[in-house]
């Protein structure tokens, strides 16, 4: 078998005995293992004597002919410098904002704590300081991108063969926290109402686009003219406005998923009436990601384009997410008692001594975000017995799982459907099965009449579009 152990002091005598002195004899290591294919020389001191040698020069024989050799000296590189010089030149990411996350993280809570630690010593130990420190300052569904995103990047070094063991994948006692269920919240017909009616008036259609058709807030920004289809009562998602850095672009809607949404008579009359009073205006922006391409194809794919989109700022161009919620999102929630007071500053404006600016800054509150507008569009159709995968569709999930996940706890109670028709089906038709068996109920019979379209006393549908 290939590979040999080389006495780097002392060359054999007349007697086979290894007394003659070389010139590197008491200089360096003594012994040095070399000749297995696909493995670097190794040399070892003479602390570890010959026996130290014969086992790495063993064990490299052996996992070299599987095709498993891993030498330990290639983990010993920083984890900071792998990603650094390895890992990150290597991630391809379509979406800027994407990528831009990602960095965040890795820089912000891996690199921070593990970069100075060789990639070969992060095992249970270092993980279970590092996931301690980030429960402390994290949520759990951030704490698990984070961990994820070391699983990545500690796979990624196992295969480069730097390390033999991914401990994020193999751990069983040191866990990130569970991720918390999306639990979605929709609004009330008197809440979107009252909002609707605090908004100013020029965006007034976004809440209709909102709970009417579900459309995220950077689709309702970034909808044209031209997507919206009157004679066939649909809209077509098929952009989005998002900022990428400080600077605005086009994009395709979040999952890259383009898709066509049946919208009612009513919000296309909210359309005609919106653009009869502010006409849509043509807004160029460039498409995907701001920066100059560095290739023919990312030039082309990045080119400006123009659409006449339905809902522009002040002054003509694309709405910006944080600037529409500071200025009119949330003083229509303070209006009618949904959000406090803001917090008032003022604060200098540059080049102008003497000059300040107030600031305005609002607490932060998911349930009362423009997204529950999305949900409340969801309830309604769940709540109408609407299929699941059809809703599914018109919200640009990836998959129908997604939207049951969400917004399952907002379908009508089923049981009742159930026991009913099980009863019949073991009747078959006037037969019972026992003296027994159970009667159709008021709340059964209930739930049969409103499939019959035939909404009884005291049924909840509170919950529909604003009109």
């Amino acid at each position: 078998m290939a590979g040999y152990i080389e006495d780097r002091w002392y060359k054999l005598d007349g007697k086979g005995k290894r007394t003659i002195p070389t010139p590197r004899c008491n200089q360096g290591k003594r012994y040095r293992v070399a000749g297995v294919p696909g493995v670097k020389d190794r040399s070892f001191d003479k602390l570890l004597g010959p026996e130290g040698a014969k086992a790495w020069l063993a064990k490299a024989q052996h996992e070299s002919t599987r095709g498993e050799f891993i030498d330990p000296r290639d983990g010993k590189i920083l984890l900071s410098e792998y990603v650094e010089q390895h890992w990150w030149p290597s991630q391809s990411y379509p979406d800027p904002v994407t990528r831009g996350t990602v960095r965040g993280k890795v820089w912000n809570h891996i690199l921070t704590h593990l970069g100075s630690k060789p990639l070969n010593t992060i095992k249970t130990p270092q993980l279970r300081t590092w996931l301690s420190a980030l429960n402390a300052q994290l949520g759990p569904g951030t704490v698990n991108d984070v961990w994820a995103a070391l699983s990545a990047i500690l796979q990624a070094a196992v295969d480069d063969e730097r390390i033999t063991k991914n401990y994020c994948r193999s751990q069983k006692t040191v866990r990130p926290p569970a991720r918390p269920e999306p639990r979605a919240e929709a609004w009330t017909r008197d809440r979107v109402l009252k909002v609707r009616g605090a908004i100013d008036e020029r965006v007034r259609l976004a809440i209709d686009l909102g709970v009417g058709a579900g459309l995220r807030q950077g689709e309702v920004f970034g909808l044209a003219l031209e997507d919206v289809d009157f004679d066939g009562q649909v809209i077509h998602v098929q952009r989005q406005i998002k900022k990428v850095g400080s600077k605005l672009v086009f994009a395709l809607p979040k999952g890259r998923k383009t898709r066509t949404v049946p919208v009612p008579a009513h919000l296309l009359q909210q359309v005609r009436e919106h653009v009869a009073r502010w006409p849509a205006k043509a807004v160029t922006l460039p498409w995907g990601d701001p920066a100059d391409g560095e290739t023919e194809k990312e030039v082309k794919e990045r080119a400006p384009r123009t659409f006449s989109l339905l809902l522009t700022a002040s002054r003509g161009g694309g709405w910006r997410r944080d600037y529409f919620n500071d200025t009119m999102w949330k003083p229509a929630l303070e209006a009618v008692g949904l959000a406090a007071a803001p917090a008032v500053s003022k604060r200098p404006i540059a080049g102008k001594p003497g000059k300040f600016r107030t600031v305005k800054r609002y607490e932060e509150d998911r349930e009362m975000g423009f997204h529950s507008l999305r949900h409340t569009y969801a309830s309604v159709q769940l709540d109408s017995r609407e299929n699941p995968v059809a809703v599914s569709k018109w919200l640009g999930h990836a998959d129908p799982s997604i939207t049951l996940r969400i917004y399952a706890h907002m379908m009508p109670e089923a049981d009742g459907r159930g026991r009913t028709a099980m009863q019949n089906w073991f009747e078959g038709g006037e037969k019972k099965i026992s003296p027994d068996a159970p009667q159709l109920r008021e709340g059964d019979a209930r739930g049969v009449l409103e499939d019959a379209g035939e909404p009884s006393e005291g049924s909840d549908r509170n919950l529909v579009m604003a009109t």
